[in-house]
């Protein structure tokens, strides 16, 4: 697929598209969360492109939805779809499945569809699916206690592109290396000529590193991981309440995920642990040990009584000894006891080891000396080797932990995928039960069947009732009719139920009936009803309109609704009978809605379809209407049925006694309806 192809997409779109690691594979499923992670494409965009790929893949002309009432049916239909959906993925991947005349499409969409009506769900899997967002790829890990070291000028540019996590430096030989040692707690050298070299300091020689990147920089799979986790545990339970089959084992992914801190750090390691308290709580212990070994000793030199001869005190100030020669003579094994006690104390208080402890002893002399206090140069010492054993072990764990989820990476993503193409599925689910769909049949391409449409217990999902409340209605229409009707019988809702139909099966969805049959429309042309009569520019206009579509709309579906009203009704009836006539010869399939049927039939040059719906009568003031149209039937109009009633009412013995006048009487409400007829 030429990528500058896809309408909307130029070349610096299709430079980030081609980042993906299958970008055609992601445009032809509209994978709208794939696409969405090409650097400087929003989801909404993404959308919008795998929409053009779709088309452009269908070989889809577009224009389907030929008016803007076509356009705000689309817009309705799909916004109530759109509103069962639990993630904004879900809503946006639904834009990508829009009205198409191509069978291709339609047929691709409806195997979708037809999976996703077979999906059970309840309230605890809509639950999960709340949790569930796009994966994202995190773009700050930096790592500064390791680098790369190159000599060569194009390995350093390929280091820097597959590595940007770490730093990457030029050195020209070993002594290059040693320096970069003393600045890094790692060294990974990616030239060969640097075996064998022998530098203090870790240094590892590594020609093959940046083919394993995971083991370079482990870092970069665990943060991914740890942005991420709450997305998957979503994703994971979503698959186990709605009983998916995973792409990966989820008990081994949850695994590795709970040894994983929210930071990228390894979590539930002990020894870490220990290691990392003792490098935070190094300082504060060892300031807590000179107390201890301090206050021990000011408690023996109270309790002590000791005595010094005068010649022995003389002795000692001509050999200028001090206080440490005091405690040395008198105040040895209190000293002594007090040093021991510091020691166990840091010993304890960081939970050494035995090699570690061999350093720590190290911090409190056996020399006496008061106040006692820690050798600062030994607790730089201990504080280097704990955080030296920190690093190595943290970095042994993070790699096999690294490695642990590098391998369910891809799962992990398709886990997460197929939760959010679920929650799509559900969407479509939800809508067709909740308004009693089924999947519409196309009649073939080579059928000499003139079916234009076909709907049996059909309900509008645009009136704003409960479904209970709405009256299915039957409706069949092959070429070109008339729909004739009382004042708010239902004339408008069921163009909108024919619309609302035509729109979702050429989508490749479940329409609201019980049973539909259709042929493949190339278009969908809905005019609404007119609010007054249009002036002289916007009447041309709309003529216009109808010209074009009578000389190439052999396949199109025209829904019109009271067209009378663009101008004088005598002029209109006229102008509307010269459009049928056009559509039929042209063999469109359309409805017509007018208050004029009777007129229009008159006046054009075949013999005209006309529907009705028919108002049986008039129960307390309000219309009782059968809504399914009566094919060939030239519905009665308000006005005629309440003078009907007026008449049958002029009709009874009068109740007050009285006599009615032929002014007021039946034989003037008979005389009105004659002209009716």
């Amino acid at each position: 697929m030429d990528l500058e192809s896809i309408p909307g997409v130029g070349e610096k779109t299709a430079r980030a598209l081609r980042a993906l690691d299958e970008p055609e594979r992601a445009l032809r499923r509209g994978d709208v969360a794939t696409i969405a992670t090409a650097p400087g494409i929003s989801q909404g965009r993404a959308a919008r492109i795998a929409r053009g790929a779709i088309r452009l893949e269908h070989d889809d002309p577009g224009g389907f939805l030929a008016t803007d009432r076509a356009r705000e049916v689309y817009r309705d239909v799909l916004s109530l779809l759109k509103s069962r959906t639990v993630t904004d993925y879900a809503a946006q991947r639904l834009e990508t499945i829009y009205p198409s005349p191509r069978r291709s499409r339609i047929e691709d969409v409806q195997a979708f569809a037809r999976t996703a009506l077979e999906r059970e769900y309840d309230e605890t899997v809509l639950a999960a699916l709340d949790g569930v967002e796009p994966l994202e790829q995190p773009s700050d890990v930096r790592v500064r206690e390791r680098c790369l070291a190159t000599a060569d000028a194009e390995r350093y540019s390929e280091a820097r592109e597959a590595v940007p996590e770490l730093s990457v430096e030029i050195v020209e030989d070993a002594q290059g290396l040693a320096e970069l040692a003393r600045g890094y707690s790692t060294v990974i050298a990616l030239d060969e000529s640097f075996a064998g070299v022998t530098i203090d300091g870790d240094v590892q020689v590594r020609p093959d590193a940046l083919e394993t990147p995971a083991t370079v920089v482990p870092e970069r799979p665990l943060a991914f991981f740890a942005r991420n986790r709450g997305r998957l545990q979503a994703a994971i339970e979503t698959h186990r309440t709605a009983d998916l089959e995973a792409a990966c084992d989820l008990e081994a992914l949850e695994e590795g995920l709970s040894r994983l801190e929210a930071d990228g750090t390894v979590a539930g390691d002990d020894e870490l642990d220990r290691l990392t308290t003792a490098v935070d709580d190094l300082e504060a212990a060892a300031s807590a040990a000179e107390s201890v070994a301090n206050d021990q000793l000011r408690a023996a030199i109270r309790e002590e009584d000791v005595t010094i001869e005068g010649s022995d005190l003389l002795s000692l100030v001509e050999r200028g000894a001090g206080v440490d020669s005091l405690l040395s003579r008198e105040l040895a094994d209190e000293y002594a006891a007090a040093v021991e006690a510091a020691r166990e104390h840091l010993l304890d208080a960081l939970d050494l080891d035995q090699g570690e402890s061999e350093t720590s002893r190290r911090a409190f002399s056996d020399e006496p000396t008061f106040p006692v206090e820690r050798d600062d140069g030994v607790i730089s010492r201990l504080r280097e080797e704990l955080t030296a054993a920190k690093e190595r072990r943290a970095g042994r764990l993070k790699r096999e932990l690294a490695a642990d989820l590098a391998d369910q990476r891809e799962g992990a993503r398709q886990l997460v995928r197929d939760a959010l193409e679920l929650d799509v599925e559900l969407a479509i689910a939800r809508f067709a039960h909740e308004f009693e769909c089924t999947m519409p049949e196309f009649a073939a391409d080579t059928d000499d069947d003139p079916v234009g449409f076909a709907i049996e217990g059909g309900r509008s999902p645009l009136l704003d009732e409960p479904l209970e409340a709405i009256d299915p209605v039957d409706y069949e229409v092959s070429g070109v009719a008339l729909l004739s009707g009382v004042n708010s019988g239902g004339k408008t809702s069921t163009l909108d139920l024919v619309a609302s139909v035509v729109v979702l099966a050429h989508m490749g969805l479940p329409v609201p009936a019980d049973r539909v049959r259709l042929r493949r429309f190339d278009d969908l042309h809905y005019h609404a009803k007119t609010q007054g009569t249009l002036d002289a520019g916007a009447f041309e206009s709309t003529v216009r309109e109808f010209a074009d579509l009578a000389q190439g709309g052999e396949g199109s579906l025209v829904l019109v609704d009271e067209l009378e009203s663009i101008t004088e009704p005598g002029a209109s009836a006229k102008i509307i009978a010269g459009i049928l006539e056009a559509l039929s010869d042209n063999g469109a399939t359309g409805v017509f809605v007018s208050h004029l049927a009777g007129e229009i039939r008159e006046m054009a040059d075949y013999d005209v379809t006309i529907d009705g719906i028919e108002a049986v009568g008039l129960v307390d003031g309000e219309l009782e209407v059968n809504r399914s149209p009566v094919k060939d039937h030239l519905a009665r109009s308000t006005p005629e049925l309440i003078v009907e009633k007026l008449a049958d009412e002029a009709r009874e013995p009068a109740t007050n006694g009285g006599t009615s006048s032929d002014l007021t009487g039946p034989l003037f409400y008979d005389r009105l309806l004659e002209k009716f007829d």
